[in-house]
């Protein structure tokens, strides 16, 4: 998951403003259809899936299945309200290229610093989750006991502070940019890998499965899923560089379409394989044997250096905001501080998939969107599309406020 979760862009050649997008396009040439399915693949396709499995068991493989598509198609609807509420505006605001830049357009600074808040809030919660799955699979790959009353988890999270605060004290990050393609290519060979030995096991064991898990678990497997599908913060950008445009949402369409289907392939496999013994993070499930350390150290390692990119933005927001648009050292080392602190207290990594995903993913993905397009067509919208995009706001506010609480309750479950 890189260039849109993980694509991050430096700010060290220009002091951003107030108006200054987090994503920019530095003038690109136009995007081909195949390029424009890959970006979009790249765009959403991340670590998240690795915590599919472990939801379809919460939710039941059927419930699982149907969550999965519903959400990718509400997520796809979202993202085309952006690209017509951009189309709208365009005669007005000819420069709008960023999720930033359309809610400052529609509702001013509070736009602006609703967008920038929700990035904030969802970039840095990516990160937890990344040294969550990093310090769960060195201790599951590298056990040992506690040291000093501290976890191999807690070990391992501060082992990896020292060298994210020299990671993230880079002014500018665009050499590590190759990194994330490295992310993505270890996320599908580990998709690969993962699927073909849940295929094997399934037909050795077959374990007892459940199709539904109850109302209970419903809001827990929406947040898991909204975080999967996370990516809406490029679709302007991958628009613009289009170069048939009128295409841009077929070719959207189509890239969800297979990533739903490779999704829900992967979550129902998983959870096929290994029925109640399903693990948080699926790849500990496969042992211990040679292929499956490799796998795991892998996607360790593009996570572990993916942080910077994911942090990047954060950075953007918060010295443009703090510090006038100028580099700040002591400023990165607090954020890489709160987010290290933040992952020790979570004990488990889907549930803190749903929690972000249940939280600032929803209204990012979908009510900041279905806000914007309402606001901006509602002068010449039917009662048809109000109602729809009314429908959405308040939909994805319910999901928000009792995803949230229900995750909550997961991860204190947990801890007690």
């Amino acid at each position: 998951m890189v260039f849109s979760r993980d694509k991050a862009t430096s700010s060290s050649h220009i002091l951003p403003t107030e108006t200054t997008p987090l994503v920019t396009n530095h003038h690109l040439p136009a995007s081909t259809q195949l390029k424009t399915f890959a970006n979009v693949f790249i765009a959403i396709v991340g670590a998240g899936v690795l915590g599919l499995p472990y939801a379809f068991r919460r939710t039941g493989w059927l419930a699982g299945l149907l969550t999965l598509f519903s959400v990718a198609a509400l997520t796809y609807h979202c993202m085309m309200l952006l690209i017509h509420t951009r189309r709208r505006l365009h005669p007005l605001h000819p420069k709008l290229s960023s999720f930033g830049d359309l809610g400052a357009a529609v509702c001013g600074p509070l736009g602006r610093f609703s967008v920038d808040a929700m990035i904030v809030l969802s970039q840095a919660g990516f990160c937890v989750s990344y040294l969550i799955f990093v310090a769960t699979t060195l201790s599951y790959v590298f056990p040992s006991p506690k040291i000093l009353g501290f976890s191999p988890k807690s070990l391992y999270i501060w082992s990896c502070f020292p060298l994210q605060l020299g990671l993230n004290s880079i002014p500018t990050l665009t050499h590590l940019a190759p990194l994330s393609i490295f992310a993505d290519v270890v996320d599908i060979g580990a998709m690969g890998v993962v699927m073909v030995e849940d295929v094997v096991i399934f037909l050795q064991q077959r374990p007892v499965l459940q199709a539904f898990g109850g109302f209970s678990v419903f809001f827990y497997g929406i947040g898991v899923a909204v975080y999967a599908f996370e990516g809406i913060g490029m679709v302007l950008p991958l628009e613009s560089e289009m170069k048939d445009r009128n295409k841009f949402g077929k070719i959207l369409g189509l890239s969800m379409a297979f990533i739903s289907l490779m999704f829900g392939g992967f979550g129902a496999l998983g959870y096929f394989a290994f029925g109640e013994e399903t693990k948080d993070i699926i790849t500990t499930n496969l042992g211990q044997g040679l292929l499956s350390k490799f796998v795991q150290l892998g996607l360790s390692v593009n996570l572990f250096f993916t942080f910077p990119l994911m942090m990047n933005p954060v950075y953007e927001v918060v010295e443009r905001r703090f510090w006038g648009g100028r580099y700040c050292l002591w400023l990165r080392w607090v954020v890489v501080l709160v987010v290290s602190l933040v992952a020790l207290l979570v004990p488990n990594f889907a549930d803190f998939l749903s929690l972000v995903g249940s939280s600032v993913c929803v209204v990012l993905g979908f009510v900041l969107p279905a806000l914007f397009h309402l606001l901006v067509h509602k002068e010449e919208m039917g009662w048809g599309w109000l109602a729809l995009d009314g429908a959405v706001i308040v939909l994805g506010v319910v999901l928000a406020v009792f995803g949230t609480c229900s995750s909550l309750l997961e991860i204190f479950g947990a801890k007690a």
